[in-house]
Parts: C-alpha cells; sequence; structure tokens
C-alpha cells in the first residue's frame, strides 16, 4: 500500500496544526459558526442530531493492520468504543467531542491517515473494487491510478470549492463491484482493438432525489491522459454546474439537461487544449506509485490443501462460510477472505475497537498485514493461504465477524439513519435489525439466494437503495417516520434502478412487508433465477398486489 514520503507526512501534519487552530478560535468565539462550517466540513467534520461526527479517509478502502489499531485505540480514547465503515469505504466516529477532534486527527497523521476532504464540496474519497489486486478477473490493478487520482486531487486549488460534492470510481475487473455508474465519474480499464490500455469514461451517476446511471462519455481513453481528461471534466462541471440550488447542483443534472453527447462535446473541446499538458502521465510517474503496490511475498502453494479440503467435508458450518465468505485469488492456494459485519443485533457496518484489533491481529498473521473495506460495509483480508480458511474461520467466529450471509438478505447496506444523522428523515438501524431478526435463519436464506437489501433514512441515498434488489427510503410524514419500497435495484455490469412499489409503510409493517415480497419470488421464481431477475421478468405488479392484498389500507400512506 501506498507509504507516505517527507512531502505527504509534512502536508498532513500542517493540516492538522491548521485545524487546530481553527478549532481553537471556533471554540473561543473568535470565529463564528458560518465561517467555522466550511473548515471543520473540509477536514470531515459534521455536527450531527447528538454529536459531531468524524469522517476519516480509507482511500481506496485500503486499510494497514498498525492503522486499524490505531482506529481501535482512538474510539476507545476518544469514543463510544466502535466506528461506522460507510459504503465510501471510509469509517466514520459518531460521538467524539468537538475539543477532543484535533488531538483524533495529530493520532491519525502518526500512521499515515487524516480526514481530508471526506466531505464539502470537493473531491470525496476515489473508491475501488475492494478484491483489487488479487481478483481472479482483473484486466489491470487500479490502485495505483486510484492513488495518482488522490494526490492530484488532494488541495486541487481550481476543484475544492465545486457547486457540490463530487465523487469518484474506478473498476479494473471484468466484474463491476464498485457500483462504477453511480458516481460523478466512473473510470473502467479496458482495452482497444490493438490491445492498448485505457479507461471506459462514465459521467454523471449518483443517486439522491434523481437517481441516474451515467452514461458513457468516451469509450476509450489512453491512460496516459487520465488526469487531463479528469481535469477538463471538472472544469466544464465548475464553469456550468449550478450553484444556485443545492438540488441541482450536481453533475448529473449538468450531464442529463446538455444531454451527454453535448456534455462529451465540451469536455473535448476543453481536453484539446490541455491534454498534452504536463499533467499527463508518464511511465516514471506511474512506476512511483505502482511500486507501492507490488504483490507481496506468496508462496508456492496448492489450492487442495489436504487439511482444508477435510474441514470441508467434515464441518457443514465451516464449509457454509467458505461458500458465501470465501472468494476467488490470482494465486494458487489463495483467497481472499470477507468478515462480515452484518451479524444480527448490530447495526450494519458497525465495528468495536476489540474486533479491530482481532482482525489487525488476522491481518498481520494471515494476510500480509493489509486489509480492506467494501462499500457493502464489510472487510476482506484479500490473500489468505487455503490451508489457514479454517483457523481464520476459527477465529472470525470467536468475535462474531463470521456470518456466513454475503450475498444474502441479511447482508444489509444500511446508513446510520435518524439515530445519528441530522439530515435523516426516518431511522434505518431499527429496521435493518427488525428485518435481520425476522429473518435470522441461515438454511431459509440460504434457500431464498441471493438478495440484495439496502435502507436509506433520507433521499440523500447513504444507503444506496435505489440500487438494491430490495431498497427502503424512510420519508416524513407529518412528523412521522415511514418507508418506501423499492425492488428491482441492482449493482455490476447490468446495474438498474429499483422502482417504488406504492405508498409507504409504517416502521412496524417492513419485516411484513420484506416477507411478503420473498413470499411472492418464491411463488413465481424459475430454477436458479434470483429475485431481482424474477422482478425483471415478471414487473412490479405482482409484488405490489401481494404486499397490499388484504392490508389495511390505514396502515399505507
Amino acid at each position: 500500500m501506498y507509504k507516505y514520503d517527507a512531502y505527504d507526512k509534512a502536508i498532513v501534519a500542517e493540516r492538522v496544526a491548521q485545524f487546530r487552530d481553527q478549532t481553537r478560535r471556533f471554540l473561543a468565539g473568535e470565529l463564528t459558526e458560518d465561517e467555522f462550517r466550511p473548515l471543520r466540513l473540509r477536514n470531515g467534520l459534521y455536527i450531527q442530531r447528538h454529536a459531531p461526527m468524524y469522517r476519516i479517509a480509507v482511500p481506496y478502502g485500503l486499510l494497514a493492520a498498525r492503522q486499524l489499531r490505531q482506529l481501535a485505540y482512538i474510539v476507545r480514547r476518544w469514543d463510544r468504543g466502535y466506528g461506522h465503515f460507510t459504503t465510501r469505504q471510509n469509517i466514520q466516529l459518531n460521538w467524539p467531542k468537538l475539543e477532543d477532534v484535533p488531538d483524533i486527527y495529530a493520532a491519525l497523521a502518526e500512521v499515515e491517515m487524516h480526514s481530508i476532504q471526506t466531505s464539502g464540496n470537493c473531491i470525496r474519497n476515489i473508491t475501488t473494487d475492494h478484491f483489487a489486486g488479487v481478483t481472479p478477473d482483473e484486466l489491470v490493478d487500479p490502485r495505483p491510478y486510484a492513488e495518482i487520482l488522490r494526490q492530484w486531487s488532494t488541495f486541487n486549488p481550481e476543484f475544492n470549492y465545486l457547486p457540490r460534492k463530487f465523487k469518484i470510481a474506478f473498476n479494473g475487473a471484468a466484474e463491476d463491484r464498485t457500483a462504477l455508474l453511480i458516481h460523478d465519474i466512473g473510470l473502467a480499464f479496458v482495452r482497444n482493438a490493438e490491445g492498448e490500455l485505457g479507461l471506459r469514461v462514465h459521467v454523471g451517476g449518483g443517486m439522491g432525489r434523481t437517481p441516474i446511471l451515467a452514461p458513457v462519455i468516451r469509450e476509450f481513453l489512453p491512460w496516459r491522459h487520465m488526469l487531463t481528461y479528469c481535469e477538463s471534466i471538472l472544469r466544464v462541471y465548475n464553469r456550468y454546474g449550478r450553484r444556485d440550488n443545492i438540488w441541482k447542483a450536481r453533475i448529473k443534472i449538468l450531464v442529463k439537461s446538455l444531454g451527454a453527447a453535448e456534455f462529451a462535446r465540451q469536455v473535448e473541446e476543453d481536453w484539446a487544449e490541455i491534454k498534452d499538458s504536463p499533467n499527463t502521465l508518464t511511465d516514471e510517474e506511474f512506476a512511483r506509485v505502482a511500486r507501492h503496490f507490488e504483490a507481496p511475498a506468496y508462496e508456492d502453494l496448492r489450492d487442495d490443501d489436504a487439511a482444508y479440503l477435510k474441514a470441508l467435508e467434515s464441518n457443514r458450518a465451516f464449509a457454509k462460510w467458505v461458500e458465501r465468505n470465501v472468494h476467488g485469488h490470482q494465486r494458487p492456494g489463495y483467497a481472499a477472505v470477507t468478515l462480515s459485519l452484518k451479524r444480527t443485533g448490530v447495526p450494519p457496518g458497525d465495528i468495536t475497537a476489540e474486533q479491530m484489533d482481532a482482525v489487525a491481529d488476522l491481518a498481520d498473521r494471515y494476510s500480509f498485514g493489509e486489509l480492506r473495506v467494501s462499500h457493502e460495509q464489510n472487510l476482506i483480508l484479500a490473500d489468505v493461504p487455503r490451508r489457514d480458511l479454517y483457523a481464520v474461520w476459527e477465529a472470525a467466529r470467536a468475535c462474531g465477524l463470521a456470518t456466513p450471509n454475503l450475498g444474502l438478505l441479511t447482508n444489509v447496506v444500511c446508513c446510520p439513519g435518524g439515530d445519528f444523522c441530522s439530515l435523516a428523515n426516518a431511522k434505518s438501524i431499527p429496521i435493518a435489525q427488525a428485518i435481520q431478526e425476522r429473518f435470522d435463519d441461515l438454511d431459509y436464506l440460504h434457500d431464498i439466494g441471493e438478495l440484495d437489501l439496502n435502507i436509506s433514512g433520507c433521499m440523500n441515498s447513504c444507503g444506496h437503495h435505489h440500487l438494491g434488489h430490495i431498497g427502503i427510503l424512510g420519508v416524513d410524514k407529518q412528523g412521522a417516520e415511514w418507508y418506501q419500497v423499492y425492488i428491482g435495484g441492482k449493482q455490476g455490469n447490468d446495474a438498474a434502478l429499483g422502482q417504488v412499489i406504492g405508498p409507504s409503510f409504517a416502521a412496524a409493517d417492513m419485516p411484513d412487508v420484506v416477507a411478503a415480497l420473498i413470499d411472492t419470488y418464491i411463488e413465481h421464481r424459475h430454477a436458479d433465477e434470483r429475485f431481482v431477475d424474477t422482478v425483471e421478468r415478471l414487473g412490479i405488479a405482482p409484488f405490489k398486489e401481494r404486499v397490499y392484498r388484504g392490508r389495511e389500507l390505514a396502515h399505507a400512506a
């Protein structure tokens, strides 16, 4: 993973000192709330419903074991002993005291972490596939490119006050595991007919009040021009993006209003002036960054390790975990392992200090001291020898991180919602927990099969509810919390946005609503057909009819 040099360390140290002084001046009454707000937001600090919320950057979801241990220390000392991993691969603290945040910032800097540009109208954390560098279907490891773009975008003076927040994702594999099409810029690696490496450029995706899947504005961009082309995209957005209306300020609205072809024309026109500027990438610049992402010292191993195969045959619980939570690897004898943060009774994405320490130990012992964060709010050990999978499973099970539910209903993606967020219209976590408790039967979950459930507490869509096979959105109705239900969304290469099935429901009804949707699916599914495939084949009508049939319509408003 990328290691700070003297320049990086100096930048972060200066930012820590700067923010410490800004916080001191605010607490002393020398800065007003309006003056302090943009300063704290640029450093990831929100004022939420009950306390400040502090968002810490995890660039492209990659963490070192020592960094996770430092996070454990931080949440013990300055928070309530846990953190929350988000759908942007970051981690949030929900209970820090404002006066302690500069000390937290300094503690992060000790392990090459920070919270720079995790909020505000700037380029946020750049995300990638959580299996980057190890997945068998990979064309190219996107992490060096993401790091180059991160360095370019951090403190970039031209793009530090954009019309609205800006999100970028990379995908280097055949299968999209990054939710690429809901990003402001989505960059997918491809090869042209001559075998040259480049990028397919998507622009104008997003969720929120106007969910849009990003159209392609360039089918092939030579990789050397990645920075200059992104610069032109942002220059067009900066020039014409709506600054008069926060609801129309995202780049997706500009692309939609101009049309993808006209937006692309304007980008190409701007790019013609700068395409061969000093920001054109050289082999030397790529090599400078790429050396940080060289493969670890793998052993020569075999996939058919005898002890591993024996454990698979003799232990059903272990075999179920392997089936759901263990993934293929480029190297024989190795696997990637997902540690589930979706145990029933625990808010999705939450992890305790004790669990952080345990995962750090697992990473050091079994995965070259590194781990990943997925946008589905789980953790990944990317380089585990198959001979060690049983030991990893036992250790993960001992600390509550071995729930075998990847791809299943209880692997809920969920924002913090109204329990914490001041923007939320309704609570998310209690809905997730009620559904998990209702379906806390692994055999039944495996019978249901692949089903993604996503929950957002407001239209900002931090829970990606539009992409869920079943999506739930909290809405406010005359001061009461209600929930709209979407079905048919999906992520991946054939991403689609879900459709609302009808009037919203009270919180107490939600487990019954999900059960009715699943019953409809089970009655109508074809062999080996996923829930979302059945919805696509039949449309929403039979699901809607089943959910509302015989209900007291007073419960639906």
